[in-house]
């Protein structure tokens, strides 16, 4: 008797993909950004989807009428999960993907879900110095990494539900890269600690990838913002951010940086907060959420590792 199999996927682009190598099995794609923006522990519920809907509104100008075709529909297929013999997992490496992940696990087992689990993951290829995101594999890779799917155990299904709590709640000190130990998440503690890298450093009032678009900056004879995303997106580690969510940061780190004579230059604010002399944030009196945390709530500090509440 052949399996009936549900694939929960991290965007169109992978879906459409899989459909045309006809992979078999029922699609359900997971169309959200949850690494930005407040969130609430329970998916799909009228609080979720109203805090949700605010935050695609107010901070990117989306039109969210038709959220719930995009990606509440998606959630009742989920509800089905009990006709299905497996559910397999297709997430990325990044923390973009991964706290999607994350939440997606949490969902399934708030529902009740005893369906066996597995997790296709891309990130090390064998043979390859750069990590891989899924729609960078080739056939063969990607094949290869189905025929490898991993299966998730109680213990990591109830690690997802545990950081997908904590990421909604303000405590986000809790969330430790050691949480990742003995996991099947082999990606996830390097996420967590990207994550903490979003906040203010302590020095100097940028998060990481704030300071690191000045000193790209620096580094590069830049001539435009979407120059600079580019330069950002292929040297952001761990984040997995799109072009939308760079182009938005960039904005926000304007007066750090100037045009001249065609060409950006980081300015006296800029290089004060490079060096530590000047410690505001920027965007500070904005709101700014990473799940139930305020960005502004802590500071990193890169000495310890550790996020210290202001």
């Amino acid at each position: 008797m052949v399996s009936k199999t549900l694939h929960i996927t991290n965007g169109d682009s992978l879906n459409d993909r899989l459909l045309d190598l006809e992979i078999q099995g029922d699609f359900a794609v997971w169309r959200e950004m949850l690494c930005e923006g407040k969130t609430t522990y329970t998916i799909g519920d009228k609080a979720f989807m109203s805090t949700r809907k605010a935050f695609l509104k107010n901070d990117y100008a989306l039109d969210t009428t038709d959220y719930e075709e995009k990606f509440i529909s998606q959630l009742e297929i989920l509800k089905n999960h009990a006709v299905y013999d497996e559910i397999i997992l297709w997430f990325e490496y990044d923390l973009f993907c991964h706290i999607n992940m994350m939440a997606c696990i949490s969902h399934l087992m708030q529902l009740g879900s005893k369906v066996p689990l597995y997790l296709v993951c891309s990130g090390r290829v064998s043979g390859e110095k750069e990590l891989k995101g899924i729609s960078e594999l080739t056939i063969p890779q990607l094949k290869e990494h189905y025929q490898q799917k991993v299966a998730l155990s109680r213990n990591d299904i109830l690690l997802a539900d545990h950081i997908w709590r904590l990421y909604c709640s303000e405590e986000h000190t809790a969330l430790q890269p050691m949480l990742a130990k003995d996991s099947s998440f082999i990606y996830l503690s390097n996420c967590i600690s990207a994550h903490k890298k979003r906040f203010p450093e302590a020095h100097s009032g940028l998060n990481r990838l704030e300071s690191h678009i000045l000193q790209l900056i620096k580094k590069h004879q830049i001539t435009s913002e979407r120059q600079l995303c580019g330069y950002v997106l292929n040297y952001q580690g761990y984040y997995g951010y799109g072009d939308m969510q760079v182009l938005k940061m960039i904005k926000r780190m304007r007066s750090y940086f100037e045009e001249l004579d065609g060409i950006f230059v980081v300015t006296t604010k800029g290089e004060r907060a490079l060096s530590g002399d000047d410690i505001q944030a920027p965007g500070q009196h904005n709101e700014c959420y990473f799940g139930g945390a305020s960005k502004y709530t802590y500071r990193y500090n890169d000495e310890t590792h550790e996020l210290i509440k202001k």
